[in-house]
């Protein structure tokens, strides 16, 4: 059964369609990656399924609720089900670290001080920051900025954990250590995660499923050991990160 579902979404920016008719649903519990090239309507539909986009056409639902035509005050309810961890990481430069995590806390409850300490401590502890709590934003190398934002996403204990490109301007091991990551919470915390990344290394290991955007369609949904098998064109080409002859061609060009 669908915990989250799109149905025939379209969206538009002008002249430019980001997506197109899509329709996809999600279970409960699992991690699925959206992979497909800049500008395919990965973010944009990462957006739709939190609320912060709404569609032009089709429906958004959310553990049996259309989301997409409620008002905002409704809307903020259902966002504090989901955690979003933002591509470079949105950290508050003028609060540190424990602050920035206690920051959903204490803008959606009532608890003490202590108790939100508390909450951001035991969340720094799991993406295994528990001593950085009194250090600043600038104080932090960019995986633990990640860590610290990723630790902020759990602070409401969502159910669902939306990630935009969570190893993004991270080394090889750093990005590692973020992939360990994203398994360790699906694990504990039992939550749905949805990843949208480039990172086809990071794909294959946090992926239950792969789905693949291309010009605002679907042009592929299947597991991790499928898109490795995949003869279709645009996908083999973006998974094997190499340029169609088409791409490549305006670079063979004589020059003058």
């Amino acid at each position: 059964m669908s915990f989250i579902e799109l149905r025939h979404v379209s969206k538009r920016f002008g002249r430019l369609v980001v997506l197109d008719n899509l329709s996809l649903s999600i279970e409960a519990g699992r991690c699925i990656v959206v992979i497909g090239a800049s500008g395919t309507g990965k973010s944009v539909l990462l957006k739709h399924i939190v609320g912060l986009l709404r569609p032009d056409k089709g429906e958004v639902w959310y553990d049996g609720r259309r989301i997409d035509n409620l008002p905002e005050r409704a809307l903020m309810d259902v966002r504090t089900d989901f955690g979003f961890l933002f591509q470079m990481g949105a950290l508050f430069d003028s609060m540190n670290v424990d602050e920035n995590v206690a920051f959903p806390v204490v803008q959606h409850s009532n608890k003490s001080a202590d108790e939100v300490l508390e909450i951001a401590r035991q969340k720094l502890a799991l993406v295994g920051l528990r001593e950085t709590g009194k250090k600043m934003p600038a104080e932090l190398s960019g995986g633990q900025k990640k860590r610290v934002a990723l630790a902020r996403a759990i602070a409401l204990d969502p159910k669902v954990i939306l990630y935009d490109e969570p190893t993004t301007g991270l080394d090889p091991i750093r990005s590692d250590v973020i992939n360990e990551l994203i398994l360790k919470l699906q694990r504990e915390l039992k939550v749905t995660s949805i990843v949208v990344t480039h990172d086809m290394q990071s794909a294959f290991k946090v992926g239950d499923r792969i789905v693949m955007l291309h010009q605002g369609k679907i042009v592929f949904d299947g597991t991790p050991e499928q898109i490795k098998a995949s003869t279709e064109p645009i996908v083999r080409h973006f998974v094997m990160g190499e340029a169609s002859e088409q791409e490549l061609a305006p670079l063979r060009e004589t020059s003058v």
